[in-house]
């Protein structure tokens, strides 16, 4: 029997951060997420969340992008599916609307919490065979700019047994600087953590030539999209000379490009991220691109809140191998949980959510609290009440 439609909501949600996060093209003072509503004629509610970094600043979608999307063209193909059938509806929304793919992923993220919790199992029973882990070990950004500080917060993390990867954000200041910076981190953490770097393209060739070079002597273990995303050339060069291994993100969007990486050897490891993906089906493909290209695979986040924390979790619950762990720390930057029951940190990973869809639901009086518009919920109802 085709699942039809009743609703669709998209609501902006600014959440406030534990402290300023410092990338090299912007700083970021809050998290702004989209939250997506799906509600089925049979009764049935799906949550997703489209969540992106520092605005436009870092890539094509912004929060405020991506609820256009949904309301004024994704909706109404969604009108015309059978949602039971999740490839199936994505197919159709891919037909018309090019790109968005964090629009995209917030919505496949909804069905597919619909279609788990009609048939009471997880999305990751959904995907990829079932999940292979119930927990994943989870990096911690250390992204003040500041050297002592990033010493005595890592210094934290490990002690309460929460962290023990860390990435730096770099790539604003001189190369030197910069590394000098992650080398004094490194020389405190010492043999209890692994430290890695992510530029965020801030780099040119030359500059990530020394840059990596130095890291390595530095004792880093990955440095992250060190050039321009377009520059597929120089990551491969890059990823030739260094035994430092890079790895590849902003490049990465989808399928199609993870099999051109691939074939030019661009990177040795791919940060992989159901918003830049598309979805947890498209990043599924992605994975197994890597997987055959001998390209290892960091679970990585583009700072969702609860929900997309938790649908990255069930994707990544179901990758045989996983070597560079993941950085869902996505909800602990935020002061504030919109989650009726946080999900669980311990013993430096995270564990995977295990009730029905993506496992998680929203407290709705905190929603009511951070929604950006602060009234009731507008919906786009296609017969019956919302």
């Amino acid at each position: 029997m085709k699942v039809a439609l009743q609703s669709v909501e998209a609501i902006l949600v600014d959440l406030p951060t534990i402290r300023p996060h410092v990338l090299a093209m912007a700083t970021m003072h809050r998290q702004t997420i989209v939250l997506v509503r799906i509600r089925t004629a049979d009764g049935i509610q799906g949550i997703g969340e489209g969540t992106t970094i520092g605005g436009l600043s870092y890539g094509e979608e912004s929060a405020e992008g991506i609820k256009l999307a949904i309301d004024t063209y994704i909706t109404p193909v969604l009108a015309t599916c059978d949602l039971g059938r999740v490839a199936e509806t994505m197919a159709a929304i891919s037909r018309h609307v090019v790109g968005n793919r964090i629009a995209k992923s917030a919505v496949e993220s909804a069905l597919l919490d619909v279609a788990g919790k009609r048939l009471g199992i997880p999305a990751a029973d959904l995907i990829g065979g079932g999940r292979v882990r119930d927990s994943m070990p989870v990096a911690w950004t250390l992204a003040s700019g500041d050297t002592g500080r990033d010493i005595e917060e890592a210094e934290a993390m490990i002690a309460a047994r929460r962290h023990n990867i860390f990435k730096l954000k770099i790539g604003k200041r001189d190369v030197r600087a910069d590394v000098a910076h992650v080398a004094a981190i490194k020389r405190a953490i010492g043999d209890r953590g692994s430290v890695r770097v992510d530029v965020n393209q801030g780099w040119d060739e030359t500059q990530a030539d020394l840059g990596m070079a130095l890291l390595a002597e530095a004792g880093c273990d990955l440095v992250e999209q060190p050039v321009a995303r377009d520059a597929l050339a120089a990551m491969a060069r890059l990823s030739a000379r260094h035994a430092l291994p890079l790895m590849a993100d902003e490049a990465l969007h989808g399928p199609r490009s993870a099999f051109t990486i691939a074939a030019h050897a661009g990177a040795r490891v791919f940060a992989l991220k159901i918003a830049q993906s598309g979805g947890l089906l498209p990043a599924r493909e992605v994975a197994a691109i890597a997987d055959a290209a001998g390209v290892g695979l960091y679970g990585g986040t583009m700072l969702e809140a609860g929900v997309g924390t938790a649908a990255s979790a069930q994707l990544f619950a179901t990758l045989p191998r996983l070597a560079w762990g993941t950085e869902l720390f996505g909800p602990l930057l935020l002061t504030e949980e919109i989650l009726e029951e946080p999900l669980v940190y311990a013993d430096f990973a995270l564990q995977v959510p295990d009730g029905p869809g993506l496992g998680v639901a929203i407290d709705e009086d905190r929603l009511a609290r951070f929604r950006r518009d602060r009234t009731a919920p507008t919906l786009h109802v296609l017969g019956g009440r919302g």
